[in-house]
């Protein structure tokens, strides 16, 4: 930037001085310090303008890095679960037993399996009495 040292400082009053006299000299001052705060109101704005989109760009790089990322290990997931299936197909899941229906006038137990065997929880007739 532009290096004032205060010796030019003062030789340009005094030149200002001259040139637009006393009656003229405050309020030019006072102009150009307006002028001056305009300009780096003007160019702060513009900075922080292009920081925040220098930020969304370094975003959205992240998140397009982010999404390869995922997409890889989703191939490589899918070429895995390829090599465990020959075929390419699912495994057959195995169909469930079905419940045989308790004869008539025979009380039915619904059981549910836990780690120490079969607990019945619910009984039902299905026969009249």
């Amino acid at each position: 930037m532009i290096e004032i040292s205060f010796g030019k400082l003062v030789l340009l009053a005094l030149i200002a001085l001259i040139v637009l006299g006393p009656e003229k000299l405050p309020h030019a001052a006072r102009t150009a310090g307006a002028l001056l705060r305009r300009v780096r109101t003007g160019w702060d704005s513009v900075r922080a303008e292009v920081e925040r989109e220098l930020q969304v760009e370094e975003i959205r790089r992240q998140a397009k890095e982010a999404a390869d990322r995922a997409h890889a290990a989703q191939a490589e997931l899918d070429e895995t679960l390829r090599k465990m299936r020959p075929n390419g197909d699912a495994p057959a899941a195995t169909p469930a037993p079905a419940a045989e229906p308790a004869p008539a006038g025979e009380p039915s137990v619904t059981t549910v399996a836990d780690a120490s065997g079969t607990v019945p929880t619910k009984e039902s007739s299905h026969g009249g009495a």
